[in-house]
């Protein structure tokens, strides 16, 4: 089985004497439903397992008062194996976005404190509008995301052992042996065309097949575009699959700003707009906000009307374009899409590690790839994807736009002078 950091975030959540109750988002598939159900048989003497989706009569729990004696009762009666005993039970309540009164149900359950309760929910920013009040106050949120590059490692068997090795080499600014270099740069190259479903890592890793991959990658997008239209309001199916499906052609540009008129010849934000919010809300894409002037706060200074589109799961991403591109990718053959590709891998990796995406273009002519604040300072990182590292941009932004460090991110070892640090792109994950 995949080992998950989401099983830490759990531990520590239940090693909390004052936790609340806690609602796990994530888009779907990217594996909530499995690692909670791992954590709550090893670490508990009764577990109450309540899917909405999947058991729909289960809603009826939470119709009327939803005080937890009432609750105890509701579920006594319908799950009739179910055993409620306080400080050794937890109950996980699994698509809580199929009932919205659980999900203000977890504001007295909290209060109450006799069992300890995990929520799980794929659609939650879709279903907000059903919720008839938020427990404001008395929930811990995590957000899961597919599996980060670390955790994709540990499935091919790296040990965390070897990763502390290369994070040596990041801490000392020291040239990492060539051998072990190519074969991280390799280990990329198969993180980039498998990306992190869970399901898509668990098949590679048994059978060693990229076109088993290819078509599960396929099938999860499938189940993207059949979730616009099942959740998208009807006036939002259509803009938001045509949102979807453009998203390649924007990252091929080489200003990638997300022009609506390329998703539809005079497409405008006020046609396009909440398409893209839906695929946002439903953990499909991200922003990266462009920056009025490169310093900090990056969010006080982010400009929300422009902004460029990444797929959260690269892998994802590579399944959607061109028949034999995940060879090409591996063989180093990358056309059109090589800059387009790096910069949604390393866009993938900041979003898993928790950062919020900013970048900085100025007249079409000066374009900062990514902007991330690095030991209180706005740094600027440029994204190559070959062992170039050259950037005027870079260059020219510290010279004359008062930012004083700059990272390039590229094939090449561990480098640079001065202001301008190079480090390898498999490295980004220690930033």
């Amino acid at each position: 089985m995949l080992v998950r950091k989401l099983s830490t975030q759990l531990s520590q959540w239940k090693n909390n004497v004052n936790r609340k109750c806690l609602l796990v988002k994530g888009a779907r598939q990217v594996g909530k439903t499995t690692t909670i159900d791992k954590f709550a048989k090893e670490n508990y003497k009764h577990y109450v397992y309540i899917n909405f989706d999947q058991t729909p009569e289960y809603q009826s729990i939470f119709d009327g008062n939803l005080d937890t004696e009432t609750l105890i009762k509701k579920i006594s009666l319908v799950i009739p194996s179910a055993e409620l005993v306080p400080g050794e039970t937890i109950i996980f309540l699994d698509e809580i976005q199929e009932c919205p009164n659980a999900r203000t149900a977890l504001k007295f359950l909290t209060i109450d404190g006799r069992f300890d309760v995990i929520a799980s929910g794929s659609m939650l920013g879709i279903k907000y509008k059903e919720v008839r009040s938020y427990p404001v106050g008395q929930v811990d949120y995590i957000e899961m995301h597919s599996l980060d590059f670390e955790e994709f490692l540990w499935a091919i068997g790296i040990t965390e052992n070897s990763i502390a090795d290369i994070k040596e080499y990041f801490d000392t600014k020291t040239p990492v042996p060539a051998v072990m270099h190519n074969k991280m740069m390799e280990l990329l190259k198969e993180y980039i065309v498998i990306g992190g479903m869970p399901a898509v890592v668990q098949e590679f890793v048994n059978t060693q097949n990229f076109s088993n991959v290819l078509r599960l990658q396929k099938n999860i997008i499938s189940d993207y575009e059949d979730d616009i239209a099942k959740y998208a309001e009807d006036n939002q199916k259509a803009k938001a699959k045509a949102c979807f499906r453009s998203i390649p052609k924007h990252l091929s540009k080489d200003f990638k700003k997300f022009q609506y008129s390329i998703v539809e010849k005079g497409g405008s934000a006020r046609k396009y707009g909440g398409s893209l919010d839906w695929l946002y809300d439903a953990g499909i894409i991200n922003f990266c906000n462009n920056l009025e002037i490169p310093e900090l706060p990056l969010e006080g200074n982010s400009i929300s009307s422009e902004f460029k589109v990444y797929m959260r799961d690269t892998g994802l991403l590579i399944a959607m374009l061109d028949e034999g591109t995940a060879m090409d990718i591996i063989k180093g053959n990358l056309g059109i899409y090589k800059g387009a590709i790096f910069e949604n891998i390393i866009a993938d990796i900041f979003t898993k590690s928790g950062r919020k995406l900013y970048y900085y273009e100025k007249n079409n002519r000066l374009e900062i790839d990514f902007f991330i604040r690095l030991n209180s300072m706005a740094v600027g990182v440029e994204v190559k994807s070959a062992d170039n590292t050259k950037s005027k941009s870079l260059d020219t932004l510290i010279g004359h736009y008062g930012v004083e460090k700059g990272i390039k991110l590229s094939a090449k070892n561990i480098g640079g002078k001065d202001r301008v640090e190079s480090l390898p792109l498999y490295m980004a994950m220690f930033l």
